[in-house]
């Protein structure tokens, strides 16, 4: 599949409409991997104006976009691929990126998957915060939902809508349920700024329920798992001496995963995404499902329609 840009024509005024942006400066962390609990380095480096997100396997030397349809497996978290070169655990950095308005950037990693840090997206905040973010040249597309799109699983849906009128920007509400007490059902809704994103979703920490994390790491998953970087629930009780940092963390937790996976879009989204009980599966289906048809979608500049839609292929 071909790249958003390399899929449109652009024609009209291009005055006074919002640029493109990178990081100021190449900035590095260390880290390991929740699910191989392999070592892992970071490096976040600036990319030329529509450039995009990829990421760089330096190990292997191979790139990969950072798009959804280079996604691969969505086992407990989002990997996206080039071969046999993956990388795994994306979907943190990505929803800070998606929030920060990083629009350009080369992701660096020396092994098969993002560090987890504490299992939020704070930490690549703080990273983003740390290089700076500057506007660099050429304009920003955003990718303007124009009819519902819903996809289904199990009793579990996602759909991007279109904005009623008046509105803007990106809208999500999110309900989630499950068995255990401690969780329950939540529900959560919000619109996506730097602000809100940092104020309300950032720190939420990703989670697991105790009886599943044996199964998990005798499949290969969540080695690099501890309560320094999850949140571990067991029936009515949270395990983690620190307990919760939202009455509410894990639905924003599941909300910080739908912005990373639809960041994956590869343009920020202008719709509303509404979804119950949605995983990096369907979040990933939803995509998919929107480019399928050109009809559901287009790119735009701020209000000003620009792009002229050609072949999807």
């Amino acid at each position: 599949m071909s790249s958003l840009r390399d899929r449109y024509s652009f024609t009209g005024s291009e005055r006074a409409l919002a640029p493109r942006r990178t990081l100021k400066t190449a900035i590095s962390a260390i880290g390991h991997g929740l699910h191989n609990g392999a070592d892992v380095t970071l490096r976040l480096v600036p990319a030329e104006p529509g450039a995009g997100i990829e990421f760089h396997r330096t190990d292997l030397d191979v790139r990969i976009p950072a798009r959804f349809d280079h996604v691969n497996d969505t086992r407990l978290c989002t990997v996206v691929s080039v071969g046999a070169a993956r990388v795994g655990t994306i979907e943190h950095l990505m929803a800070a990126l998606a929030a920060s308005g990083v629009d350009d950037l080369v992701i660096e990693v020396d092994a098969a998957e993002v560090p987890i840090f504490d299992g939020s997206a704070a930490p690549f905040l703080r990273l983003i915060e740390s290089a700076g973010v500057v506007a660099h040249g050429g304009l920003r597309e955003s990718l303007e939902i124009l009819r519902t799109v819903r996809v289904e699983q199990d009793g579990a849906f996602a759909e991007l809508r279109p904005h009623g009128a008046g509105g803007a920007g990106f809208e999500l509400s999110l309900a989630i349920e499950f068995a255990a007490s401690a969780i329950g059902a939540q529900a959560y809704s919000f619109q996506l700024t730097a602000e809100s994103f940092a104020a309300e979703i950032a720190a939420a920490r990703t989670f697991a329920q105790a009886a599943e994390i044996e199964a998990l790491r005798k499949v290969g998953l969540a080695r690099g798992g501890s309560l320094e970087n999850a949140i571990v629930v067991d029936g009515a009780n949270i395990l983690n001496p620190e307990g919760l940092r939202f009455a509410d963390e894990f639905v924003r937790h599941k909300l910080l995963d739908v912005v990373g996976d639809l960041a994956l879009a590869g343009a920020p989204i202008c719709g509303r995404f509404v979804g119950s009980r949605t995983g990096h599966a369907l979040n990933n289906q939803l995509l998919r499902a929107v480019f399928a048809d050109q009809a559901n979608y287009r790119l735009t500049r701020g209000s000003l329609v620009v792009a002229r839609q050609l072949s999807a292929a």
